[in-house]
C-alpha cells in the first residue's frame, strides 16, 4: 500500500465539511479541508446566521408595531434598512470565528482556500497541488435553484446567495416561493417596510406540512398585509417603460403583478458538478445529488463520501453535521467498524411567526404511509406564560398509535416552537413516550409546559374508565 499525505480530504467548508474535519481531527487522523470562497459554507454567510438576524430585527419591529398589547400608549421607531443589513453581516463576523481557518488549523486541520478538483479516487488537486489520500469526503454543499422563467434575467433577481447585499429596502417585493425560506423572507422584508407578495404555485405555502399548520402561516402573513397567492404560476417579466410586472397564472386567469425586485426561493440544486466526479464515474441521483449508500459511501467509489446538502436527503444544516459523523467515522474505520446513517428522528424549523417545528410524522404522511395513529392536541392559547407574554397562540399536535403513548411524531406551531421540539426529539430518540414527559417536572411559567400539558391531554383522553370508577366506589365506602 503506498504512503498517502491523509487520511481524510474532505471538499468544502459549511457545516458537514467542517464536522467532518472536526471529527477526523478529534480522531486524531491527518486531515485536509478544502474550501474555494467562505468557511462556514451557506449556514454562516448565506443562510441560517443572517436570515435569523434578519428575522430577529424585523420581529423586534413586530413588537412594537402592535405595543398596545404590551400596555403601551405609544411606542415608534426609527431605522435603516442598511443598518439591519449592516448588523446582519456584524452577526456573522461574531460567529465566525467557530468556522474559521485559524480555528482548524489549531486543531491540526490543514486549510487550503481554492478550488478541488478530483484527480482519482485517492488524489485531489488544489492550487496546481496534487494530495494524495486514503479517504475523501464530499461536502460540496447546494446553490439556489433559480426557474427559466422568461425574462427573469432581465431583473438580476436576488436569491438567499445575493440577497445580503441589499442596502436599499425594496418597495415592492415579490417572492417566488412558498417554502421555509421563501416564507421566512417573506415576512421578514414585509416587517421592516417591503410591500411583498408571495407566489406559490402549489395549494398552500409550507406545502409538507398537514392543513392547519400551513393555513395559520397563511392567515398570519395576510394579518400583516402580505399578499400570499397560492396555486399561481410565475409565467414571464414584463416590463412596461420604467416598469416590471410578473405575469402570474392562479385561480383568476392571468394577471400582472408589479414589483421593484424579485426573490427567487424555489428549491436547491446540489453543487455536484465541476471538479470531477463525473470524470471518475461517480452516479448522481434523479434530483442531482450525489448517490451515496446506507454508510454514505457513493455506490461507485468506496472510499469516498458525501454527506450536507450534496448528498441529501434533508438539505438542514444539523442534518448535514449528523451525516458527517458518519462520514468521518466510517472512512476512517472502514472496513474494520461502520455505522448505518441514521434517519429514524430528524427534527426541522421553519422559523417564521408563528415558529413551526416538527419531528417525525405528521397526518399527511402518516396517511400516505397508512400508519395507523391518533391525535392529541393542546391549544398553546390556554397556557399560562403565551398568555402572560401576549403570544398565546399556536398548537402542539403528536401523533400516537391507537391507544399507546409511543410518539410517532410532534409539530409545534407558535412562540419557540423550535426550542420547545427539542424534548420531543429526545424522547423519540430514546424510546419514551408521553407518559414520561408527563412525569416529568418543568418549571412554571414557561413555554415548555405545553409540552407537558400536550401528554396530559393524551392521559385524560386514555384514563382508565373502569378503575376510575372503581375507585369512586372506594371513597364513598370510605365516606361511610
Amino acid at each position: 500500500m503506498s504512503k498517502k499525505d491523509y487520511n481524510l480530504i474532505v471538499i468544502g467548508g459549511g457545516s458537514a465539511g467542517l464536522v467532518s474535519a472536526y471529527i477526523g481531527s478529534v480522531l486524531k487522523a491527518k486531515v485536509a479541508l478544502i474550501e474555494k470562497h467562505k468557511m462556514g459554507g451557506d449556514c454562516l454567510n448565506t443562510g441560517c446566521v443572517p436570515s435569523k438576524a434578519l428575522i430577529r430585527s424585523g420581529k423586534i419591529l413586530s413588537y412594537i408595531q402592535r405595543h398596545e398589547k404590551f400596555g403601551l400608549k405609544s411606542a415608534n421607531v426609527e431605522f435603516d434598512f442598511a443598518d439591519i443589513m449592516e448588523r446582519v453581516q456584524s452577526i456573522i463576523s461574531k460567529v465566525e470565528p467557530h468556522d474559521s481557518i485559524e480555528r482548524y488549523t489549531r486543531l491540526g486541520v490543514d486549510c487550503f482556500t481554492g478550488e478541488a478538483r478530483i484527480r482519482s479516487p485517492h488524489e485531489v488537486e488544489v492550487n496546481g497541488k496534487v494530495l494524495t489520500t486514503k479517504n475523501i469526503i464530499i461536502a460540496t454543499g447546494a446553490r439556489p435553484a433559480v426557474p427559466p422563467i422568461p425574462g427573469l434575467d432581465q431583473v438580476e433577481p436576488l436569491t438567499s446567495e445575493n440577497l445580503w447585499n441589499l442596502r436599499e429596502l425594496p418597495k415592492r417585493l415579490l417572492v417566488a416561493g412558498g417554502g421555509p425560506i421563501g416564507s421566512e423572507l417573506a415576512q421578514a422584508f414585509a416587517r421592516v417596510g417591503s410591500q411583498v407578495t408571495q407566489v406559490e404555485m402549489l395549494p398552500d405555502i409550507l406545502s409538507r406540512e398537514d392543513a392547519e399548520v400551513s393555513r395559520t402561516v397563511r392567515q398570519k402573513f395576510l394579518a400583516e398585509g402580505i399578499d400570499v397567492r397560492v396555486n399561481t404560476k410565475c409565467k414571464e417579466v414584463v416590463k412596461e417603460g420604467s416598469r416590471t410586472f410578473m405575469q402570474v397564472e392562479g385561480p383568476q386567469g392571468m394577471e400582472k403583478i408589479e414589483f421593484d425586485r424579485i426573490l427567487i426561493a424555489v428549491g436547491r440544486a446540489a453543487n455536484a458538478k465541476g471538479f470531477g466526479l463525473e470524470e471518475i464515474g461517480v452516479k448522481l441521483g434523479p434530483r442531482g445529488t450525489v448517490e451515496v449508500d446506507e454508510y454514505l459511501r457513493t455506490t461507485t467509489h468506496k472510499n469516498i463520501y458525501a454527506c450536507g446538502d450534496v448528498a441529501g436527503p434533508y438539505q438542514f444544516t444539523h442534518t448535514a453535521a449528523h451525516q458527517a459523523w458518519y462520514c468521518a467515522v466510517n472512512a476512517l474505520f472502514s472496513p474494520f467498524k461502520k455505522f448505518k446513517v441514521d434517519y429514524r428522528v430528524i427534527p426541522w424549523c421553519t422559523f417564521t411567526d408563528p415558529e413551526v417545528a416538527r419531528v417525525g410524522l405528521n397526518e399527511m404522511e402518516a396517511k400516505e404511509k397508512n400508519i395507523p395513529y391518533e391525535v392529541t392536541t393542546y391549544g398553546i392559547d390556554d397556557l399560562d406564560r403565551a398568555i402572560a407574554d401576549s403570544e398565546d397562540h399556536g398548537f402542539v399536535k403528536v401523533l400516537t398509535p391507537p391507544g399507546k403513548d409511543k410518539i410517532l411524531g410532534v409539530t409545534i406551531v407558535g412562540y419557540h416552537a423550535g426550542d420547545l421540539i427539542a424534548e420531543y426529539v429526545l424522547a423519540m430518540k430514546h424510546g419514551l413516550g408521553l407518559n414520561k414527559i408527563l412525569g416529568t417536572i418543568h418549571i412554571y411559567p414557561t413555554m415548555a409546559e405545553a409540552n407537558k400539558f400536550a401528554a396530559g391531554a393524551w392521559k385524560q383522553a386514555h384514563a382508565p374508565t373502569g378503575l376510575l370508577k372503581w375507585i369512586q366506589k372506594f371513597h364513598t365506602w370510605r365516606r361511610g
